[in-house]
């Protein structure tokens, strides 16, 4: 059994954990999650600011996580840390503490794609969200339509275009006058919303596309964006739930049904979201009755798990590190950095 200690420094979230497994057989010994609020009042991350509580907070946090997870010194066997993508001062923080403390200790540590780890999340509450799966990646940063034939081996479907779905849900819970981060935000006014007072088309999805077309999969959010702020200038204060019940029902519509096409091509029985607009319970609901219909099944993270965290890290990292993988200790971090493992699907 191999235990490995995973740090997250990615973005707004300050976290580590413990993890204790082999292959699939994986046990969460510990997670702690600091989250920076003080990004609300300026109504999203501001990377300077982040980097400085990242520096306040990754020994404490870390320090909390070998706590309880009874790991005393000298029982973890490797460290995995972000290294990308993500805010690079944010990234380096995590990956600059992962260097000491492995040179320190004399242990191996690796550097993970924090989307990569997305993936992994799922499979911590849910022995089957493994491969073959058709997995859709929703976060603040990214949107991918992934075909998952074995951890490692990722085919890409689609991607957005333009903006990912968890960056509109913020701009548009923005427009409509709500906190940050905007999509609890959003899903929770919606719920009050008439569906039948607004309608926005949903982006990049016609009747008429097939496999060969290059929008089959793909996404695009900005349009959708800018049809939600023709209707708030137009608008009244009064029609806010409404506007927001609009796109959030685009919004859902729209994953769901590329997610659809994919299962249906791909010929998978398994659907795993990942990523913190997969916390959404409106997007998980609409999706586990779009496939129950194809005859697959959908798993979907916690909250806990759904947000950037550590235990996804960890995770990710045991796979590289059963398969021999090792950083060197010139290991950097990266504001872009392509999955590893991606190619383009057949």
């Amino acid at each position: 059994m191999t235990r490995i200690l995973g740090i997250e420094t990615s973005c707004d979230e300050t976290s580590a954990a413990v993890i204790e497994g082999a292959g699939d057989d994986v046990r969460l010994e510990s997670l702690v999650i600091l989250s920076q609020d003080v990004h609300r009042v300026f109504g999203g991350v501001v990377p300077e600011i982040a980097s400085r509580q990242h520096l306040t907070a990754i020994v404490p946090v870390v320090t909390r996580a070998l706590e309880d997870a009874g790991a005393a010194a000298g029982s973890i066997d490797a460290i995995a840390v972000t290294n990308g993508p993500g805010l690079v001062g944010a990234l380096l923080v995590g990956v600059s503490f992962a260097k000491a403390y492995a040179f320190a200790q004399g242990i191996p540590f690796l550097g993970v794609h924090h989307m990569e780890g997305h993936l992994f999340a799922t499979a911590l509450e849910h022995r089957d969200a493994v491969p073959p799966f058709v997995g859709l990646l929703v976060s603040g940063g990214h949107t991918m339509l992934v075909d998952v034939p074995a951890w490692g081996e990722y085919h890409l479907l689609g991607r957005t275009r333009d903006d990912a779905a968890g960056e509109a849900f913020d701009k548009v819970a923005k427009l409509l006058g709500l906190p940050y981060p905007g999509g609890p935000h959003v899903e929770r006014l919606a719920k009050t919303g008439d569906p039948a007072r607004f309608r926005f088309s949903r982006p990049m999805l016609r009747r008429d596309q097939g496999p060969a077309d290059q929008e089959y999969y793909d996404l695009s959010f900005s349009g959708l964006k800018t049809a939600v702020l023709n209707a708030v200038r137009a608008g009244t204060p009064d029609d806010a739930p409404h506007i927001a019940r609009a796109f959030h029902d685009a919004i859902v519509d729209t994953l769901v049904e590329k997610t659809a096409r994919a299962v249906q091509r791909q010929g998978r029985a398994r659907v795993v979201l990942g990523g913190g607009v997969a916390g959404n319970r409106t997007l998980v609901a609409a999706m586990r009755a779009r496939m129950e219909r194809l005859g697959a099944e959908v798993y979907a993270p916690s909250n806990r798990l759904a947000t950037d965290n550590a235990a996804m890290i960890a995770r990710a990292g045991l796979f590289h590190f059963e398969r021999g993988e090792r950083s060197p200790l010139d290991l950097n971090a990266f504001a872009s950095l392509p999955l590893p493992g991606l190619a383009t699907a057949p």
